[in-house]
């Protein structure tokens, strides 16, 4: 019987549908402007108040409707049309982009109203993985959602190093109306391509269902299963001890290195390069067998490669730590939603990736930390310390996470 021809990959199958070439050109876009805003946004603020604690603040405000909405957000999204949602937060991510840049423009713009922006911003990152995430799922099927996880990490990692690079060039060749007028019209490029979107879902829950009911629900199963606590403890630990030094960068690079805007962001986006390494080597050799060690080992490196980033005497050592964070901490974002989404019950993936916003929006309890310590004993210091101290609640904590 003569050999039965091959069938696509699972790259080729992904790359294939349209479906998922859609969503992730879409999240790549919106990556890019988030990481070009946290450089941007990190350099202005810190040239206007000179105070490490404000940059750490303005930062958390990324993540703290995580937090906040996150577990609505979760039930919200079984209760729509999730095109029709994805389409609403982009539209609103231009919205708060375009005021900005006109406030920048006219020379009118203040930290307060980067403040505002950046929460604002949050909410639509709170809500990437109960909607375009779980499309994403859909698209790709639950025996390709570590696949299509690693492609979709990537393009998020790539925007880490291309984001930083681009906003610090036009921050010191433009200023910051020049980022900002980039990221709108990034966004409006973001729109098209999901007007294009043909994938459509009906609501998972009645309209009549409880949000609140349908919160608990999603909190209770996650706290029963021992599986699912221990991704989420992860999850914790990371954004309590790791996350946070991202808003520290501009810091260490204008104080420890003596760099300018543009310095910093190559700098900054060492962390992307290094990432979009890890992505590709997930996409490559990623296996369930592994994924425990992608997840939690991933983690603890890109802890102790933050500690070693805080006290690099130069430029050379602080990239190549930066590279490392980047590299290894894809392991734990790959699995992170991929984890969850082949744990949860069909019906329960919104809510549960919900429940996983709520852990990543703890965050800002790390940031305000962060900045604390940072007024207290210098930005080099409190970023070591931190991130020493995550390494060993996770080296404490084996029981917890040793099922995954």
């Amino acid at each position: 019987m003569p050999p039965q021809p091959a069938g696509p990959t699972p790259v080729r199958a992904l790359a294939a549908s349209d479906n998922f070439r859609r969503l992730w050109a879409t999240g790549l876009i919106v990556f890019v402007v988030r990481w070009l805003e946290m450089i941007a946004f990190g350099v202005f603020t810190y040239a206007e108040t000179n105070s490490a604690f404000i940059v750490a603040m303005v930062t958390m405000l990324r993540l703290l409707p995580m937090g906040l909405f996150g577990a609505f957000i979760g039930a919200w999204a079984e209760r729509i049309e999730r095109r029709t949602a994805l389409i609403l937060i982009v539209a609103l991510l231009l919205a708060g982009e375009t005021a900005l840049a006109i406030s920048a423009i006219t020379g009118h713009l203040a930290v307060w109203q980067i403040a505002l922006a950046t929460f604002i911003n949050g909410i639509g990152w709170a809500a990437d993985n109960p909607v375009r995430r779980v499309m994403i799922g859909e698209a790709a099927g639950a025996e390709r959602m570590n696949i299509a996880m690693s492609i979709d990490v990537g393009a998020n990692n790539a925007s880490r190093a291309l984001g930083p690079t681009v906003g610090g060039a036009l921050l010191a060749g433009i200023g910051i109306h020049g980022a900002l007028i980039l990221g709108s019209v990034l966004y409006i490029a973001a729109l098209v391509v999901l007007l294009g979107l043909r994938q459509r879902n009906p609501p998972a829950i009645a309209h009549t269902a409880r949000v609140w009911a349908t919160i608990v629900e999603g909190v209770a199963f996650a706290w029963r299963d021992r599986k699912m606590a221990a991704i989420l403890w992860v999850t914790v630990v990371y954004n309590l001890f790791g996350w946070p030094f991202t808003g520290m960068i501009p810091v260490i690079g204008r104080d420890s290195l003596g760099l300018g805007p543009q310095g910093v962001g190559i700098l900054a986006s060492m962390d992307g390069i290094g990432a979009f390494a890890g992505a590709l080597a997930m996409a490559r050799w990623s296996r369930p067998e592994t994924f425990r060690a992608a997840y939690v080992g991933g983690c603890m490196v890109y802890l102790a490669a933050i500690a070693a980033f805080a006290v690099a005497p130069n430029f050379l050592l602080a990239s190549t730590a930066l590279f490392l964070t980047g590299f290894f901490g894809t392991g734990y974002t790959v699995m992170q939603a991929t984890l969850i989404y082949r744990a949860a019950p069909p019906e329960m993936k919104s809510r549960l990736l919900g429940v996983l916003s709520v852990c990543i929006g703890l965050g800002p309890i790390g940031f305000l930390l962060l900045g604390t310590l940072a007024e207290a004993i210098g930005a080099p210091q409190a970023t070591a310390l931190c991130a020493t101290a995550g390494v060993l609640v996770l080296a404490l904590t084996h029981r917890i996470w040793r099922i995954i």
